[in-house]
């Protein structure tokens, strides 16, 4: 008796049934958050030419993708070895040192909450507040909230602050400080990892941490988030007047503090993943040395000078030679688990270098000078690789 014909085998997902299913129940699940970008994203073409809705839709939406996207390097080793505590307690402390944080700035500088970095000292500054906004503003703080929803660790000030310069120089020299801010990092922490690993691992190992680390850790951690603040709470405040009033002020305060609440009720939500992935991260003293090389590189890069910095990209060097000492370091046989390291650092390293393209377009779509600029860098380029084959 003949066979049958086999029947063609149909793609499947990893989920085991058919791959536009998958799809499907990869869309029902974030259908929540798929309706939040539609209604944003018809705000932001409908009303973007209107000042007061386009302002407002771009602070609300910038105030939580910075805070939660940032959340993995100001708040993450926080958020990842309290896991055991309440997530209100951990609101309620950081909430309280943002508004410490802000309302001194405000007093300060005389209503502004950025610390200098969108307005020097002769009250000048490379990202005006707009008359009009444009279509790109509105929609960056939207990227970001979508590049966050993936799990890209990609750096907010490259998003937000680029769209609002008003020339080319107000990227270049943001890239300049974070790119020498990410070198710096890497090399400390590198350095600090890679020559401590046998006296770290046996004391961590060895001995149960002591309740005193959590003060210190708290205490670190707090410092940390504080001079986060002073570095990027500028990448939310672009989109308000350079100096607030009382009203803008509580306003301010208001959407980024319950903001904040629903962080830390959502645990950091999907971008705490790049976090809790890292070797020993729960550990709260490898989170508390972590923080403390960070915020020692914030506290110098913050006096060094006011140009507001990828604090992302500082971060990421931190973690980035914490992974490939501690690989280089451990004595366990065969490669694996160095090529799981590198692996880890490239891939943060590529998302990173993802965001800052993606922020120049949008800079180049909003901005006419940026895009001339731009076309007359790669025009230079292409006249000199032209000749250079001639020649």
């Amino acid at each position: 008796m003949a066979k049958p014909p086999k029947k063609k085998e149909v793609s499947r997902g990893k989920s085991g049934g058919f791959f536009y299913l998958d799809v499907l129940d990869a869309l029902v699940k974030e259908r929540t958050f798929l309706a939040i970008v539609l209604v944003a994203l018809l705000i932001a073409a409908v009303f973007h030419q209107d000042r007061n809705i386009a302002m407002w839709t771009g602070f609300v939406l910038a105030a939580y993708s910075a805070v939660a996207n940032d959340s993995i390097q100001s708040l993450g080793t926080f958020i990842e070895s309290n896991k055991h505590r309440k997530w209100w307690v951990l609101w309620l402390y950081t909430g309280g040192i943002f508004l410490i944080t802000i309302i001194a700035s405000w007093l300060a500088f005389d209503g502004d909450v950025t610390y200098k970095r969108l307005l020097d000292d002769n009250n000048q500054t490379k990202y005006p507040h707009p008359e009009q906004f444009s279509f790109f503003q509105v929609i960056a703080p939207l990227v970001l909230l979508i590049l966050t929803r993936l799990r890209m660790p990609v750096s907010t000030t490259f998003l937000l602050l680029s769209v609002f310069s008003v020339d080319a120089s107000g990227v270049t020299s943001i890239v300049r400080k974070s790119m020498s801010g990410y070198i710096l990092a890497f090399v400390l922490s590198f350095a600090i990892w890679y020559f401590g690993y046998k006296f770290i691992r046996a004391y961590f190992k060895q001995r149960k941490a002591h309740p005193s680390w959590m003060y210190i850790q708290w205490m670190i951690s707090g410092a940390l988030w504080s001079v986060w603040l002073m570095q990027d709470g500028a990448n939310i405040a672009v989109f308000l007047p350079r100096r607030l009033d009382v009203w803008y002020l509580l306003v301010f305060l208001t959407v980024i503090f319950f903001g904040m609440g629903i962080l830390f009720y959502l645990r950091g939500d999907k971008i705490q993943e790049v976090v809790s992935e890292k070797v020993r991260i729960s550990d709260v003293r490898a989170a508390t040395l972590i923080d403390f090389t960070y915020v020692l590189l914030l506290i110098y890069k913050l006096i060094d000078t006011t140009i507001p910095m990828s604090t992302t990209w500082v971060f990421l060097g931190v973690i980035g030679g914490r992974e490939i000492a501690i690989s280089l370091a451990r004595k366990k046989k065969g490669h694996q688990h160095r090529y799981k390291a590198l692996r880890l650092v490239g891939r943060d390293l590529l998302y990173a270098t993802t965001g800052l393209i993606i922020s120049v377009a949008l800079a180049a779509g909003a901005n006419a000078n940026i895009r001339s600029e731009i076309a007359q860098l790669f025009y230079h380029f292409w006249d000199g690789l032209i000749g250079l084959i001639s020649y």
